[in-house]
């Protein structure tokens, strides 16, 4: 009867977190905000501070909180095109290591000024590289702007963020579980980390579009989504024993599959399974938020100095290429909402020990107003419009439906 009781709690604080982040992620919409806002805020009502429905270390939570992770990685490989962003890769690499760097040092420098320690100030440095491929994808592609040289830009200069900021990630996992901060463990990691990833796309671009040819004769509706997905996991785990990180085995996952003519249909199929777990993740996420942090000075110090910070640093990133002729502010702009990716990274620096309870509210804050402020931003820098994109519109399926759902002029157009 316990075991019985204890379902039936499960089965409530799912109800909940579903009832909750679809209205307020419906509500946010409504409003012209992507739909994690929503699901964020929906996390933060429903956590111990509040409510007291979710504890997001609570084994179920946790785990589903976990696939959704992994599914948000794989998606994001999923939607990156390597060879489309060779055409823009001079600029693209300029804005993506400015927009690391930049941020990055910023970060570490105000959280150093303001008496963190090493290891958390290096976690909010690193929270601050993030882009969120989803949100500056679905937003430029509402403003007609994903197609042009901008657009290309962007998505590649993102890419190169994510890819680096996962490394960094992968290295203060490391220092969190008492790995020394020499440059030699360091630099293992991130060979690591690259050679998994350029491992994986040189052997897994040979072998498993001929796996999935095979799998696409299997005419069993949701086969194709199923055999994507568990290729995902299989490549995290490998990514795990490698000494690397799951999130990056899944990401290298979407990178490998990305070419093949069955990618559409992986996406798609994924992308419903994600409507189930990916909210939960981010419930999770703003269920770890502790409210009562926002009445410490000191945390709001430290939020207010990292939003400003991360937008000043993206903004002149763009800026980086100053060859390119064309509308760097917009570059900029796109470059700041931190997303989906910024919370794994607060994410995993509260669940290694890095940051406590405060430090991950003041990130969370950071996420929310930059990811509140890119779109805004966006919409104030665009010229003129450059037509419907034909790239990943709402309802097709990928990281743009999933972090950031049918908002703005595409949900009234399409």
């Amino acid at each position: 009867m316990v075991e019985d009781h204890a379902f039936v709690n499960i089965l409530a604080t799912l109800v909940a977190i579903i009832l909750a982040t679809k209205l307020l992620g419906a509500l946010s919409q409504r409003f012209g905000q992507p739909a994690v806002l929503g699901e964020l805020i929906a996390g933060v009502v429903l956590g111990g501070s509040v409510l007291g429905i979710i504890d997001p270390q609570g084994p179920v939570v946790f785990a589903l909180a976990e696939l959704g992770v992994l599914i948000l990685l794989f998606q994001i490989g999923l939607h990156t095109e390597l060879v489309a962003l060779v055409k823009v890769g001079g600029a693209a690499a300029s804005v993506g290591l400015a927009g690391v760097v930049l941020p990055f040092a910023g970060g570490y420098v105000v959280a150093s000024m303001l008496g963190l320690e090493t290891l958390p100030a290096i976690v909010c440095g690193a929270a601050l590289t993030a882009t969120s491929i989803g949100i500056s994808a679905r937003v430029l592609a509402d403003l007609g702007q994903l197609d042009r040289p901008e657009g290309r830009i962007v998505l590649g200069a993102a890419v190169i963020d994510d890819v680096i900021g996962l490394i960094i990630l992968s290295i203060v996992a490391g220092l969190a579980s008492g790995v020394a901060p020499a440059p030699l463990p360091v630099l293992k990691t991130a060979a690591l980390a690259f050679g998994f990833i350029a491992a994986a796309i040189l052997i897994g671009r040979i072998l498993v579009p001929t796996v999935f040819v095979w799998i696409a004769r299997i005419e069993i509706a949701g086969t194709l989504g199923l055999f994507g997905l568990a290729f995902a996991f299989v490549m995290a785990w490998l990514a795990e024993h490698s000494g690397s990180a799951m999130i990056i085995g899944a990401f290298a996952a979407g990178l490998i599959l990305n070419p093949t003519p069955q990618r559409r249909t992986i996406e798609r199929a994924t992308t419903e399974i994600g409507h189930f777990f990916v909210p939960v993740f981010f419930a999770a996420v703003g269920a770890a938020v502790d409210v009562r942090t926002f009445l410490d000075p000191g945390t709001l110090a430290i939020g207010g100095a990292l939003i400003a910070v991360g937008i000043i640093g993206k903004m002149v990133a763009g800026y980086a290429p100053w060859w390119f002729d064309g509308n760097k502010a917009l570059i900029g702009a796109a470059m700041i909402p931190r997303g989906e990716v910024g919370l794994i990274f607060a994410q995993m620096g509260l669940a290694t020990g890095a940051i406590d309870v405060a430090l991950f509210s003041a990130l969370t804050l950071m996420v929310m107003v930059t990811t509140f402020a890119g779109p805004l931003l966006l919409q104030r820098f665009s010229v003129g419009d450059g037509g419907p994109s034909n790239v990943d519109r709402p309802g097709q399926g990928g990281i743009d439906d999933l972090v950031a759902g049918e908002f703005g002029r595409s949900s009234k157009t399409d």
